[in-house]
């Protein structure tokens, strides 16, 4: 046996992480809408913009970012229940920064084609840049348990069957609380092949869609290799992926603006519905930020007709004024509340109280809004959505029509609003009217006299309309 100590291996070198400014945007993104409760669709347009400019961004590493930041909110409930089944303590005691680079790991792995090993390697490097080595370790032993299995595998392992409980299995697979599988289920009816296509819309990336305001241009000027005809509106068009609105002339001054379809054909009928005597003065009691005042402004103007557009938040009504700036007709912007209206009473032919709601039937926009939202939630929003529903028939005049809207499907924010406004002993008298044949052309408009369009039958919102017809 030798006498000669033996030589130790030379410790590697400490290799510096390799910053990824695609994964660091994508997770700086992440932590803006969990510790600042920002909006995504509003946080990574700026943060592109600025990458653009100081990383030299192209088309690709937006798409890649913008992919990694909704894919994730999206599925953030799949990817919490499989996280949750690869570490030894709840979820709850594990750090968010933690938790956030653990969930763009998972949707990597399990929601996009980066090759497992890519996927892991570059979230891993990502953790010790954000985290530090020692963290990183432990974001590198829980991506590898997820690895090694596919998500239809994780799914049957995490996701309770259909059969022993339906809305858990769906919240489960689809990514959405219960109790919003619970709400959707009531208002859309049916089985589950409908809930399962309408949670698949949900979670799939929103077509943009462009607006050709009446009077100023025209889907023929917005049309090009990058866009496509509008399903049902006929001011309508869509952009192909990849499409740029700022590219746009017709866009960045005004001409034309992004509004999902769904808006546009709520504006539509509102405008459209018959009305005998005058139609000349329109309010939008709830007119931020500004999309629908912006066509219902274009459309009272080929009539003659003058819009005023009323907004509670001062900033709020500031976007208004720009997305108005240039309307060939008259109109105005006022700083006002619809509950306490600046205006007097049945001095309106036509009114438009789009209400504030839970926003539940943007999920597809804003993901992260199924995450914030409580079933208490509604509670808090009925109250003003009645008085602001019975300020809407007051501010019209006997004849006249209001359009009540809400991007929700929720019962409790739709047809009982409805139902108990026009019940209210205090409340003007008013009867419904038959919105469907206001929207020719779009199907699956159930039974009516109401309306509620869907992502999975209509490719919009879910955007709510009622009808009233001010009678006394």
């Amino acid at each position: 046996m030798s006498d000669q100590p033996r030589r130790r291996r030379p410790a590697k070198p400490y290799r510096r992480p390799q910053k990824d400014p695609v994964r660091i945007l994508a997770y700086d993104a992440l932590r803006a809408v969990d510790e600042r409760d920002a909006y995504a669709n509003l946080v990574l347009p700026p943060m592109l913009r600025q990458a653009r400019q100081r990383d030299g961004f192209d088309a690709r590493d937006a798409a890649l970012a913008t992919e990694l930041v909704y894919g994730t909110l999206r599925r953030q409930g799949t990817y919490d229940r499989i996280i949750a089944a690869c570490v030894d303590r709840p979820l709850r005691e594990v750090d968010p920064e933690v938790l956030d680079v653990l969930s763009l790991g998972a949707h990597q792995l399990l929601g996009t084609r980066i090759p497992p090993h890519a996927a892991v390697s570059a979230t891993v490097e990502l953790g010790r840049v954000v985290l530090g080595d020692g963290r990183a370790r432990f974001v590198n032993a829980v991506l590898r348990k997820i690895a090694a299995r596919d998500l239809d595998a994780w799914l049957a392992e995490v996701a309770p069957p259909y059969a022993d409980d339906p809305e858990e299995h769906l919240a489960v697979v689809h990514s959405h609380p219960r109790w919003i599988v619970s709400a959707l289920w009531d208002a859309l009816g049916g089985g589950r092949a409908g809930m399962e296509e309408l949670l698949t819309a949900d979670n799939e990336r929103p077509e943009v869609t462009l607006v050709a305001r009446p009077g100023r241009a025209t889907p023929e000027d917005l049309s090009g290799p990058d866009t496509l005809p509008g399903r049902w509106s006929p001011y309508a068009v869509r952009l192909a992926e990849g499409g740029d609105p700022g590219a746009l002339d017709e866009v960045r001054d005004g001409r034309a603006g992004v509004q999902d379809e769904g808006s546009q054909l709520v504006a539509l009928a509102l405008a459209n519905a018959p009305l005998e005597g005058p139609d000349s003065r329109w309010l939008d009691g709830c007119a931020g930020p500004g999309g629908k005042a912006a066509l219902l402004a274009a459309l009272a103007a080929e009539r003659g007709a003058a819009l005023v557009a009323a907004e509670k938040q001062p900033h709020r009504a500031r976007l208004v004024a720009r997305a108005l700036a240039g309307n060939p007709g008259p109109y105005q912007v006022v700083v006002a509340d619809g509950t306490r209206p600046a205006w007097r009473p049945g001095g309106f032919d036509r009114v438009l109280v789009d209400v504030p709601c839970t926003g539940l039937g943007a999920l597809r926009r804003r993901p992260e809004a199924r995450w914030r939202r409580r079933p208490e939630d509604l509670e808090g929003f009925a109250p003003l959505q009645r008085a602001l529903l019975e300020d809407a028939l007051r501010a019209v005049r006997t004849g006249g029509v209001v359009g009540y809207v809400t991007c929700s499907p929720h019962p409790a924010e739709t047809r009982a609003v409805v139902d108990d406004v026009l019940k209210a002993a205090g409340a003007p008298a008013a009867e419904l009217v038959d919105a469907r044949p206001l929207l020719p052309g779009v199907p699956e408009l159930g039974e009516g006299p109401d309306i509620q369009l869907w992502p999975h039958r209509h490719g919009t919102d879910a955007m709510y309309l009622a009808l009233l017809r001010r009678t006394g």
